[in-house]
């Protein structure tokens, strides 16, 4: 396998006032091709950060990022945005679509801003084609407003999908659904996966975490356990401390 994400001692530093926040301290890590990460830890573990990072949605104050064998940490704006359209897909908690553009529209939108020019036609067909992926390849004409909270996502990933990118990167997908629609999503991003899909998923749910193939989990800007499937018991109590740590803020909310 490739290494498709390298991270080299990689920092991020907020300046707040006079306050210097350290989000991110000094990570390195490698995620192969066709990978299946979850992203875990409490709040303000860093894991954010490091998903923008990886994103190519902020730049590190220290370290180096090799995304595709590219160093994307010293390009400017708009070169960041060239990558992410190439070869980054990003599926959101709250789905991100336009309210008054059909299934189909949404999934296509991402190709009007690509370096390739194509035909309404072509267009039509890949997204037509990434739609029946994940299985709405009948719900095509209707509009967000006619689709379910887990239909609507699906059309999210579809259109993260459109530009064949090398990271599926999402953030919190299942977190705005319940639990069976949460688990038929999960089941989309597996066989994504199993297609040779690289996912890098945040989430901080350890049912959803279960689902992927290897766990990282954050704490204080640093990733303090990396867990295979195979390991992925020995890492039981730290993620319950993690779930812990999160009912409680939200309590304190």
């Amino acid at each position: 396998m490739s290494h498709v994400v390298q991270l080299t001692d990689i920092h991020k530093t907020y300046h707040s006032g006079e306050v210097p926040v350290l989000a991110v301290r000094g990570v390195t890590l490698t995620i192969e091709s066709g990978d299946f990460v979850a992203v875990m830890g409490a709040s303000g573990s860093g894991k954010s950060t490091l998903m923008n990072l990886l994103g190519c949605l902020d730049r590190p104050t220290k370290g180096n990022y090799l995304l595709d064998g590219i160093d994307v940490s010293q390009l400017d704006r708009n070169q960041l945005a060239d990558i992410r359209n190439q070869k980054l897909g990003f599926v959101f908690q709250g789905f991100n679509l336009l309210s008054r553009t059909t299934a189909l529209e949404n999934v296509e939108l991402p190709m009007l801003y690509g370096a390739r020019r194509m035909s309404g036609k072509e267009m039509r067909e890949k997204a037509m084609q990434c739609l029946e992926l994940v299985g709405l390849g009948n719900r095509a004409g209707h509009f967000p407003s006619q689709l379910s909270g887990g239909q609507q996502q699906r059309v999210a990933i579809a259109r993260a999908l459109i530009n064949r990118p090398q990271v599926l990167l999402a953030d919190e997908p299942t977190g705005n659904l319940d639990s069976k629609t949460s688990v038929e999503i999960m089941g989309v991003f597996q066989k994504l996966n199993e297609q040779g899909i690289t996912v890098i998923m945040v989430t901080h749910e350890l049912d959803i975490a279960r689902y992927c193939r290897r766990n990282l989990i954050m704490r204080d800007g640093r990733v303090v356990n990396d867990v295979q499937v195979a390991d992925r018991l020995h890492a039981t109590g730290e993620l319950s401390r993690i779930q812990a740590a999160e009912t409680a803020a939200n309590l304190a909310d």
